[in-house]
């Protein structure tokens, strides 16, 4: 299994994301750039410039048209994918945190942080409505007063979207009126990373508490936990087997302090039926930041402290592994 290493960041990689298709491959780090890359081979394809400051997070619409990205610079832009036009400029108070696009494309939503005397905000826009974009005015703005939103992703139909706080906590948003469908509380620490199953039913988080669980996206049912002992930053849930991927390591402060044993940083497969760990990976130099599974299942891809990206292509004994029970 040898990676295709993406070298395209200085800084350390914040988000990587594949489209549907899965040829492309979108990454953004801590120095203001967004990459795409050619999946298949890791070639650059091109860069959406414009951010001036630490991009946090990145998404793709369902058919590769438009490219959102979130960022420290307190904005969230809109990008033509193929041009690397800026299509839209959203201005907040504070640093975009997450962003993403409902499965039809057409409406956005982005969380800004708790920070500067400014409240975490849960923003939707409607991208069929340009009176909305001109204006910066969301058809619907939440605000989240006790803990911010360190994580989110949209439910199932777009009706919905599930957020993580920095408490542990997760609530169901609706899209329609802003209410708050559900409210569940598994983890203890912060929420780092929450990413749905390729049909939307299932998302699986990612927590400082040194877990990642999985849950039921329309219930908020807690299925499955996979536990490790240090902090889990990603998690990613694998489209044809029962397999997550999970990427960790410590706070990148808190590095320097703890024991420099080299090969800390793997990313680690757990059994999701059984719970049970049954491979690593090496590669980085640093925590991983985030994983992400190709749509095809027959990949996955890596971001690390590091600043590289890593695409590993999956040997054919991982398709007939089974786990002994």
């Amino acid at each position: 299994m040898r990676p295709i290493l993406l070298q395209g960041h200085e800084r350390s990689i914040t988000q990587i994301k594949y489209n549907r298709e899965g040829d492309l491959l979108f990454s953004v780090a801590k120095d203001t750039v967004t990459n795409v890359w050619y999946s298949v081979n890791g070639e650059r394809l091109g860069t959406y410039n414009g951010h001036t400051g630490a991009v946090w997070c990145v998404d793709c619409d369902w058919d590769t048209k438009n490219v959102l990205t979130g960022s420290a610079d307190n904005s969230c832009r809109l990008w033509d994918c193929q041009t690397g036009k800026q299509l839209a400029l959203l201005e907040t108070n504070s640093a975009v945190r997450t962003c993403g696009f409902d499965y039809s494309g057409n409406i956005i939503m982005f969380s800004t942080d708790k920070q500067m005397g400014y409240q975490c905000f849960l923003n939707f826009f409607d991208l069929r409505d340009p009176q909305q974009i001109e204006d910066n005015q969301p058809y619907q703005s939440i605000p989240c007063n006790d803990h911010k939103i360190t994580s989110a992703a949209w439910g199932p139909l777009g009706e919905f979207v599930i957020a993580g706080h920095e408490n542990g906590e997760f609530n169901q948003f609706s899209a329609k009126d802003g209410e708050i469908l559900k409210k569940v509380k598994e983890h203890t620490k912060q929420i780092n990373d929450l990413q749905t199953s390729l049909d939307l039913t299932m998302f699986i988080s990612a927590s400082k508490d040194n877990t990642a669980k999985l849950f039921d996206s329309a219930t908020m049912d807690h299925i499955k936990t996979f536990r490790t002992e240090r902090p889990v930053n990603s998690a990613a849930i694998s489209p044809i087997m029962d397999h997550v991927v999970m990427g960790g390591g410590q706070e990148a402060m808190e590095v320097t302090t703890t024991s420099t044993r080299i090969g800390k940083f793997e990313a680690r497969f757990f059994h999701a039926c059984y719970e049970e760990e049954f491979g690593r990976v090496k590669g980085h130099f640093g925590p991983i930041n985030c994983v992400a599974f190709h749509p095809d299942g027959k990949s996955y891809a890596s971001g690390g402290e590091d600043g590289y990206t890593r695409i590993h292509c999956f040997d054919p004994q991982y398709f007939d592994f089974e786990l002994e029970a």
